[in-house]
């Protein structure tokens, strides 16, 4: 059967990014797969982190995995850390791992640039990721293009595995979305959009008041033509606009630029605003609605017992096949 997993980081507020470019898939392929949605919150503590902050940040992104429509009963929503197996079968991958394999990660490089010193955790992260993945017999992970050297290493590390000590693990194969994988920063469209990015104009979070992104997007960076056409070499701002469009309001860019062809870009950016309004405050709607921190408990405990039930048969599975002694 067809299994999905993904997490997304407790750290910053989730932009429509985050929404579009992966927890919009993780609602449609609910439907399709076996579905396994986690909060990593091990990946988070690779930089320093605030424990309430960290607390807080945890029950916000499993509440919102559920405001935009993940459902409990057909997907497993959990906590990273609630989970032991996947500490565990990290540091057993570790030993299965090579430092130029880890060299060559392009964010590692990213994050660690301009800092004196970094943990060795921002370093060793992409063979935990490799562990949440290979713990559930995943076949499916959805990432954008930037996670797609993620998945590489993690068929690597699995399939060395499986040379040496039999056939052990399922070898995942990345899901990227076609269309929209990456929504640009608003001030600089050739940028992705990031929830740590410094200037607050360039993102738009899912909790944010319409009033608050309203400006964001009639001051979003376009450019002097004043034609709408989707062109992401030449015109990447509006390229940027028509895209968040389209997928909000789950219409083909072609048919959005004929309706404005002739229109100024203040049209089209008024008309946006109302569409993500809709969206955004259906999804606000029901993350109030699910603001009851027991029964989210209680979700996310039920959740994680499925999750450890799988985790620890493949860990299990895992130590057999090294020689590791079971009692």
């Amino acid at each position: 059967m067809k299994r999905v997993f993904s997490g997304v980081q407790p750290s910053g507020n989730l932009t429509i990014g985050n929404y579009l470019g992966a927890i919009k898939q993780f609602v449609e392929m609910q439907n399709e797969a076996e579905a396994f949605y986690c909060v990593v919150d091990l990946h988070a503590i690779t930089v320093p982190q605030d424990p309430a902050e960290l607390r807080k940040r945890s029950r916000e992104i499993a509440q919102l995995y559920l405001a935009c429509g993940v459902d409990p009963a057909q997907a497993t929503v959990f906590i990273q850390s609630h989970v032991k197996e996947h500490a565990e079968l990290g540091w057993i991958l570790q030993c299965a791992s090579y430092m130029g394999e880890l060299n060559r990660m392009t964010q590692y490089k990213d994050k660690s640039e301009g800092k004196q010193s970094v943990h060795v955790g921002l370093y060793t992260y992409p063979v935990l990721m490799a562990a949440d993945i290979l713990l559930y017999d995943t076949t499916h992970v959805p990432v954008g293009d930037d996670q797609k050297q993620h998945i590489e290493l993690t068929r690597d590390i699995a399939t060395r595995f499986n040379g040496r000590f039999g056939d052990t693990f399922v070898l995942p194969e990345p899901h990227i979305q076609e269309f929209g994988a990456r929504i640009m920063a608003l001030d600089e469209p050739t940028k992705k959009m990031s929830k740590s990015a410094e200037n607050e104009g360039s993102r738009i979070a899912i909790l944010e008041d319409p009033a608050v992104f309203k400006k964001k997007i009639m001051r979003a960076v376009t450019d002097t033509e004043n034609e709408i056409r989707f062109d992401e070499d030449n015109k990447p701002g509006v390229s940027n606009l028509l895209t968040i469009y389209s997928l909000f309001a789950g219409e083909p860019v072609d048919a959005i630029v004929a309706r404005y062809q002739g229109q100024g870009y203040g049209n089209l950016k008024k008309d946006l605003v109302e569409v993500m309004t809709d969206k955004l405050g259906t999804i606000q709607k029901r993350y109030n609605e699910l603001s009851d921190p027991a029964e989210l408990d209680k979700i996310l405990a039920a959740s994680a017992e499925r999750a450890r039930t799988i985790a620890e048969q493949t860990v299990n599975r895992v130590k057999d096949a090294m020689g590791l002694m079971r009692l």
